[in-house]
Order: C-alpha cells, then structure tokens, then sequence
C-alpha cells in the first residue's frame, strides 16, 4: 500500500511549488511569446487542471531549443499529479538528465522510480531511490522514503521497507500517518515471529525499531517484555521570569466532551469514573486553573452508541473527546479513521488498532500489573519465581506479561499453574526444593488469596508473596485481610494518598459510593482523565516526562499510549500500606503540579447533552482492560 494520494488542492500546491522551485535557468533567452505560454501553463496547474497543463508543457518543449527537457520534465510531474504516470512514459525517456540543473535530475530520478514501481520493476526503483537523504533537500526526503519503501517491498526486504517506513512516521499526520503506520506493522509481520524475535534480542534498547518490533510481535499475538517508562521530568514545571504563573506544558481546550456509558452494563463503572473525572475537573478550579465547559454524552456500552456519540459531540463544537469506556466501543470509533476532533480513549481497542496521531490511549491494564511485577521482584533478588493465578482473564494477561518480562530481566520461572481449586490449591506443587532467591507471584481475586495464602503457611512455604492490585479490596480490614499478611502488591497511588497534590481519597470515599472498595481504582482513573487532559500534547511530544497521578506515574509511549508506573504496598497487620522503594512521596519530586493552573478560574459549565441512540446492542467488552 502506498501513501494516500494528495487531494486535490494539496497537489496543486506541491506542483506549484515544484515549478517555481524549477524556473529556467537565467542564461537562457526566451521571447515574450514564451514567457506567456509558461506562465499559461503554469496557471493550468495551479488551477487542477494537470493534463491541460502537461500539454501546455510540451508544446513548450517543441518549440523551445535549450529548455525542452525543462518543459518535459514539467510534463511528466504533471500527469503524475494527475496520477497518470503511466502517461508520462514517452516523455521521460525523451529526457536527457545532464540537460537539467539546479534540483530537476532528482526529481526525474524521482519520477522514473515511480513508473518503474507501476511497471513492477522492483530493481530500477531501488536503484534511482539509492541516494543518502544528506543529499536530498528536505522538500523531497519524504517522497523518495516512501519510494524506496514501496521498492524494497516489492523486491521482498520487508525489513528494510518497514524501516525506511520507520524514517517517515515524523514527518507524516492524518490518515497517511496512520497508513503508514499499519504498513510498518504489515511489513514487519510478514518478517514473520523468529526473526522479530533474533533482531529484537540483538538491539539496544535506544533502537527506534526496537519499539515497532514489539508491537509488530504483540499484533502477531506474542506476549514481549518492554523496558519501563523512563520517568525523568513531571510535567507542569513553573517558567521562570514573566510567566512565572504558567506551568510548562499546560494547555487545554474550550470544550471537551465526556462520553461514558449512562445505562447498560457498564453504568456502574462508568459512576465512577464519571465521579472522579469531575471531582478532579472542580479540583482544578479550586487551584485556579482555567478550565473548559464539558459536556457528557452516554454511549450506552455500546458500539453504535459510541460512535454516534463521539459524532455527536462534534457536531456540538467539542474539541476533544474523552472516552468512550470499553474496549469494543474503542475500536468501533477508532475503525471510523481520520477521526476530525483528538480522543482520549479510556481502554484500549480489542482488535490492537494502533492510535492516530490524534489519538491517545489510556487504561487499567492487566499486562502493566504483571510486568512490573516482574521488575520489582528482580530488584527484591528474586530470581526465581512459582507463578500461581486463577482462570480470570486478567490474571491470564497478567501472568503472561509476568513470564516475558522476568525472563528478560534474567528470571527463571520454576513453575506455572492456573488454579482451578482454592481449596487444595496447592495441591500436585511441591516447593521442597526451592531456591533461597525464590518468590511466589499470584494474580487472583481477595477470596481466592485468603484460601491460598495460609494453605502456604500450613505447607511451611515462606517465600515472598507479590501480586496484582486485584487483591486488595481498596479498604482495610484487619479481619478480612490477616490472611493476606506479608503479601506485597501494586496499586493506585491514591488508594494510600501517597500522591501529593490530590484530592484525599479518605474525605472522598466518605462521601462517595463511587470511590469505596474497589471502585476507587476506576475513581482514581477518572480523575486522572481529567488530569491528563492539559498534558496529552506535552507527554506524547516530550520523552521521559511524565503526569503524577492518581493511578500512577503516568507517560505517554511513541503510539500515543499513556502507560502507568504504579506504587507498591504490603499487608501488615491485617492493614495495606505503601512501601519504600517505589514511587510514593518520598520519590515525587517537591514541584509536582496540581491538577491545574494558576491563572483564573471560570464558572463550572458542565452541561449533559443529547445521548446517542439507546437501540443498539449491548456491548460485551471489559471496561479499563480488567
């Protein structure tokens, strides 16, 4: 697949610019006859009209004796403005190169690798596209990119086409963006799973492929390892001098709507987040920050209702969309492409559509738990580990993202097992053998470690217990929990207020249904929506910055995903609290910002607005991942 062909009026401005980048060289004599006739032409081009024009340009070049390779080459840029290069075969090989100056033997190089590709052949385009981009003016580097990809494709180097497309990706936006895009995944998949695998084992981590393999070998359904998220600089930092009041990165737009499930399903969970979202909204008021109207719009859990929901609030003057919540309706509005308003999706698509360069991602994923699972038990010493998970998906995801990343990290897994019984769980395992460095990972439910746990200690197994956020039930029991004690876990940094800067979760989930038990995890993420909302351009165009949130640290990758760090924490005494050696309050730098900034504050406007049709089919799909 090639780029997407200019529209009309982009062509004509390319052309124009060609021809004035080309004028006649000035050592030759041209009557006023001439000049006339030229200038014709170039107004048929201006004007769309790329035949009219290619036979302006070689009556020209009949009439002319030192300009008429010029005039040809004119021509033939012409009819492949028209798309028509076939058209200008004849032409171009009329053309003699030492004849042209100044930029014209690139651009007929150029033109005759694009007929040879038409013509499928694969071994004169590679030849014409064989030039160093320090030697191609930047106005043509991305043309001849796209050139020498399509070439290499065709001549089967999918490697070296997907990273000559790799060359592209910042230089391209809109729906050729997002081609592009697919194509380096399509090309990388055809490279196929082993060799994605040897070539990812041998580069370094700074290796600009080494991301897009990744993510070609997670669309081919295998489960990587990932180095974490560089955390180097949070973001909203106060400029110095005359903008002192004005936080570094800190932009947001007029109108934002939030499209979340009103009924269905997926209500419930949709509560909360809606909760939390606003709770941080009117948070940022308090620190006067300035703040967009927001309207709400229901996409009832669904895919039709998403979509016109979304379609909705454009029509409304939004000028971004958070939302919506599952993973079905993410991809429903992702699949409508060249999407005309930026979306903050809360999940990710369960196709793995890749986000546009408009678009971000952000959810509670599963994968995130298990592979910083990994991370923290090899920086505990553990080096071998006994995974124990039930049959939940998230727990299936969880230990897969596990098993990749500790075997990364240099872990041995011992054992692996799916619990189909908490009873006996331990039933058929026998840890007599296990080494001093070893540690037990488990991703269940809070009933199901209660009747795991102690069988542990009943079998005098006392290796260190780590898991998912799954087993905390986001309040603290001294009776429910004691037989949970010693058991570390990652979590929301909220749930424990160990992020300053935030609402405290303790005063809210007094008063809030929304933000008890487990729901402050889906609370917390709602408000990090809004929190993320001034930072998206700012964490996707800077690396290594990142937001400190009320679900994490959070950073955005290369795609447009927003990624979490999160906190650990430990049952002692039948209580959960934060740990050191994670990012708590101790790690967060002094000038974390609020949620908002300290300009003016406008009056709350939030408004609801018309829900989108409430007759589509209710939708399946998990909210936030889980």
């Amino acid at each position: 697949m090639r780029l997407m062909r200019h529209s009309r009026a982009a062509a004509i401005g390319l052309l124009f610019s060609l021809t004035l980048s080309s004028c006649v060289p000035t050592n030759v004599q041209r009557s006023p006859a001439d000049v006339a006739a030229e200038q014709s032409a170039d107004a048929l081009a201006r004007q769309g009209q790329f035949d009219q024009a290619a036979q302006a340009y070689l009556a020209l070049a009949g009439q002319s004796s030192g300009n008429a390779d010029h005039y040809r080459l004119l021509a033939a840029e012409a009819w492949r403005q028209e798309g028509q290069i076939q058209r200008a075969a004849p032409t171009l090989a009329l053309i003699k190169r030492d004849r042209l100056t100044d930029n014209e033997p690139l651009r007929l190089d150029l033109l005759r690798a694009e007929l040879a590709l038409s013509q499928h052949d694969a071994a004169t385009a590679l030849q014409l596209t064989a030039q160093t981009n320090a030697t191609i003016p930047p106005e043509f580097q991305l043309r001849l990119l796209e050139l020498r990809a399509r070439a290499l494709a065709d001549s089967g180097d999918y490697w070296g086409a997907a990273r000559t497309r790799v060359q592209m990706d910042d230089q391209l936006s809109g729906i050729d963006h997002s081609q592009n895009r697919q194509q380096i995944l399509s090309l990388l998949g055809k490279v196929g799973v082993d060799p994605l695998k040897q070539r990812a084992a041998a580069m370094k981590s700074s290796d600009r492929m080494l991301t897009w393999v990744n993510e070609a070998l997670t669309q081919l359904g295998v489960t990587v390892s990932g180095p974490q998220p560089s955390l180097q600089q949070p973001v909203g930092t106060l400029l110095p001098g005359a903008d002192a009041n004005v936080r570094e990165g800190y932009k947001v737009p007029q109108q934002i709507a939030l499209l979340l499930p009103g009924d269905g399903n997926f209500a419930a969970a949709s509560e909360s987040v809606r909760e939390g979202f606003f709770t941080a909204y009117i948070d940022a008021g308090h620190n006067h920050a300035p703040r967009p109207s927001v309207r709400v719009y229901n996409s009832h859990g669904t895919t039709d209702g998403a979509v016109k929901g979304y379609q909705q609030a454009v029509t409304d003057g939004a000028q971004l969309v958070v939302g919506p919540l599952t993973r079905g309706e993410v991809a429903a509005v992702f699949s409508q492409k060249n999407l005309p308003v930026p979306l903050l999706a809360l999940n990710h698509p369960d196709d793995k559509q890749l986000p546009g360069n408009d678009t971000s991602e952000f959810g509670l994923l599963p994968e995130t738990e298990g592979a910083q699972a990994a991370d923290h038990m090899v920086e505990r010493g553990v080096r071998h580990a006994y995974v124990l998970v039930s049959g939940d998906d998230f727990a299936q995801r969880a230990a897969s993202a596990f098993k990749a990343e500790f075997a990364a990290r240099g872990g041995e897994l011992v054992h692996m097992t799916t619990l189909t019984t908490f009873t006996s769980a331990l039933a058929g395992l026998s840890f007599d053998n296990a080494a001093s460095d070893a540690g037990i990972f488990i991703s269940m439910r809070p009933n199901h470690a209660r009747l795991l746990i102690p069988q542990l200690a009943v079998a005098n197994v006392h290796l260190p217990v780590f898991a998912t956020s799954h087993i905390y039930e986001g309040m603290d029991s001294a009776a429910t929990n004691r037989d949970l004690e010693g058991v570390e876990f990652s979590d929301a940094p909220w749930l424990f207020n160990a992020q300053p800067g935030l609402p405290n979760h303790d005063d809210i989930a007094t008063q809030l249904p929304a933000a008890q038990g487990s729901a402050a995890r889906l609370f917390a993420f709602g408000m990090d929506a809004w929190n993320l909302v001034p930072y998206l351009d700012w964490l996707r165009s800077h690396p290594g910055s990142y937001l400190p949130g009320a679900s994490g640290q959070l950073t955005a990758d290369q795609f447009g995903r927003v990624r979490r760090v999160l906190i650990w924490a430990k049952f002692q005494d039948g209580l959960a609290r934060p740990i050191g050696g994670s990012l708590e309050m101790d790690d967060v730098p002094a000038s974390a910002p609020p949620t908002g900034d300290p300009t003016s504050t406008p009056p709350d406007t939030i408004a609801p607005a018309s829900s989108a049709s409430s007759n589509a089919p209710t939708s399946t799909d998990q909210p936030t991942g889980h």
